[in-house]
C-alpha cells in the first residue's frame, strides 16, 4: 500500500520499538498471512520481558518491566472485547514504545490474526483495501483527525475504535455523533504499572467502568463511604527491574466502589485541585478552554500558590496564524468556574503520546493575564 512499508512479524517484533524508524513512519503487518501461529511467532521472536517507561506525568519517570505472558494475556483481554464487532482489520495510531502501544498496535492484532496498519500523525490513511470493519487504536488527536476523513470513516461499517486513560477529548462525542450506530469506544483505564484495570464503552450509555475479568478490587470495598484510592490485584501487575513481582498497586485514582467489580471514577487526584474550598477537575477545566478559544492546545497546569494554597495556570497555543495578543482571555474566562491564576502563550504543550500532560513544561512562554484576586 502506498507509503506504507509491508514488514513481517518476526522484524516488529524484534525491532527496538521505541526508534524512531517504529514510531514516526507507516508501516502495516500482515498477521492474517502468516503460516505460523501467531502465538508461536510471539513467543519464539519477543523478548522474556518487555521494558516500559513512566511518562514522569505524575512523578518521577522509572522503567517498570511486563513478561511476554502477561502482555499477550492482556492483548487476549482487549481482542475478546473487539470479537463481537467481527473486525477485519486493524488501524493504530498508538507509538509501540509504551505499554498502550505495544498491546494495542503490535499484540491485539496478532492476537485477533488481523492485518494491522501503524499509522503516524503525518501519514496517509489506508486506502485501497476491501476492509470495512476496522478496529482503531486511537491516542487523542485520532478523533479530530477522523473528523477531518469522515469521507472515510463514513464508507466503513464498522469502527470499533479503542482509547486508553486519558479523559476522551469533546471530538470522540462529535465524531460518535457523525457516525451514529457504525461507531463505538471501548474506553481502557490503567496504568504502566497496572495494564489494563477496567474497562467501559461509551456511546453506549456506560458511565462507570468495569474491572476487568482477572481483576480484583482490595479498596474501596462496596458500602464504604466516600471516595478512596484504588487498589487492585492483577497477574497482569508490572515489576521493577530490580524487584519481584508485585501481589498488589495502589493506584493515584480515587473512586467508590457500586459493587465488586464496578468504580466511580472520581478521578487522579494530581488532576484536582481545591481552590477556596471548592474542588475542580482539571481535565474538564481544559474542555472548557478548547470550547471557548480557538487554539492548537490548552492544558490547565496545577501549581502552589503562597496565598491561597492549591491553584492552576492555564497554557494555551494559540491557533494557526494568531498571536498571543489575539487570545480572547474574556471568553476564556467566562467559561470557567474559577478564574486561573495565570493565563499563558505557549509555543506548545509537552504531552505524552497519550495525552497526558508531563509534570514538566517546556517551551517559550508569554504571560497573557494574571488573577489578583485573593
Amino acid at each position: 500500500m502506498k507509503g506504507y512499508e509491508q514488514i513481517s512479524p518476526e522484524q516488529l517484533l524484534s525491532a527496538d520499538l521505541s526508534a524512531p524508524e517504529w514510531t514516526e513512519r507507516p508501516w502495516t503487518v500482515r498477521w492474517d498471512g502468516s503460516t505460523e501461529p501467531p502465538e508461536e511467532v510471539v513467543r519464539r521472536t519477543l523478548g522474556d520481558v518487555v521494558d516500559f517507561h513512566t511518562s514522569g506525568s505524575t512523578g518521577d519517570g522509572r522503567t517498570w518491566r511486563r513478561d511476554r505472558e502477561q502482555l499477550w494475556a492482556e492483548a487476549g483481554l482487549i481482542g475478546d472485547m473487539l470479537t463481537a464487532d467481527r473486525p477485519e482489520a486493524v488501524l493504530s495510531f498508538a507509538p509501540p514504545r509504551h505499554i498502550y502501544g505495544m498491546i494495542a498496535t503490535v499484540l491485539v492484532p496478532a492476537r485477533l490474526g488481523l492485518p494491522v496498519w501503524y499509522r503516524p500523525q503525518f501519514a496517509p490513511m489506508p486506502e485501497d483495501t476491501p476492509h470495512r470493519r476496522w478496529a482503531v487504536m486511537a491516542i487523542p488527536w485520532t478523533f479530530r483527525l477522523l473528523r477531518q476523513r469522515l469521507s472515510w470513516a463514513r464508507g466503513m461499517r464498522r469502527l470499533s475504535i479503542v482509547h486508553s486513560t486519558a479523559m476522551l477529548p469533546a471530538a470522540a462525542g462529535e465524531l460518535l455523533d457523525e457516525l451514529g450506530d457504525t461507531a463505538s469506544i471501548l474506553e481502557l483505564f490503567g496504568s504502566t504499572e497496572t495494564g489494563a484495570v477496567a474497562t467501559r464503552r461509551s456511546g453506549e450509555g456506560d458511565r462507570h467502568w468495569r474491572l476487568c475479568p482477572d481483576v480484583e478490587l482490595l479498596q474501596p470495598r462496596p458500602g464504604d463511604e466516600g471516595e478512596a484510592p484504588l487498589v487492585v490485584r492483577s497477574p497482569r501487575l508490572a515489576h521493577a527491574p530490580e524487584g519481584g513481582a508485585m501481589t498488589e498497586w495502589r493506584m493515584d485514582d480515587y473512586v467508590r466502589a457500586l459493587d465488586e467489580r464496578t468504580i466511580a471514577m472520581t478521578n487522579r487526584r494530581g488532576r484536582l485541585v481545591k481552590i477556596n474550598g471548592r474542588r475542580f477537575d482539571l481535565d474538564l477545566l481544559e474542555e472548557r478552554v478548547r470550547s471557548a478559544v480557538p487554539c492548537v492546545d490548552a492544558a490547565c497546569v496545577p501549581v502552589s500558590d503562597p496565598v491561597i494554597g492549591e491553584h492552576f495556570d492555564v497554557l494555551l497555543v494559540p491557533a494557526p496564524g494568531d498571536a498571543p495578543g489575539d487570545i480572547d482571555l474574556a471568553a476564556l474566562r467566562s467559561a470557567l468556574p474559577c478564574r486561573p491564576r495565570r493565563v499563558m502563550a505557549a509555543d506548545r504543550i509537552d504531552r505524552s503520546e497519550t495525552g497526558k500532560l508531563r509534570r514538566l513544561q517546556t517551551g517559550d512562554r508569554s504571560e497573557l493575564g494574571r488573577n489578583s484576586a485573593r
